[in-house]
């Protein structure tokens, strides 16, 4: 699976995407952030605050309670401000 980062999420971990294989027992979009944090030191620290943390899933924007079975493209960015 791909995962994309954005914004300054793509600036502190100094890359803008990587395609990873996580275990079967990554389920949701939560458990994927867990298992990049717990594999990543710069990017537990990039997504301390994971609440703040949005996610796409094959482009379409979900909570981090939604299943990535089968899922091609993640996508992680911070919140998105209008203006």
């Amino acid at each position: 699976m791909k995962i994309l980062y954005f914004a300054w999420l793509r600036e502190r971990l100094n890359r803008g995407e990587e395609e990873v294989s996580p275990p079967p027992e990554v389920a949701t979009v939560g458990d994927l952030i867990d298992w990049l944090a717990g594999r990543d030191e710069a990017f537990a620290i990039a997504v301390e605050k994971r609440a703040l943390i949005k996610a796409a899933v094959d482009a379409k924007l979900v909570n981090h309670d939604t299943p990535i079975a089968g899922a091609s493209v993640v996508a992680l960015f911070p919140p998105m401000t209008g203006g």
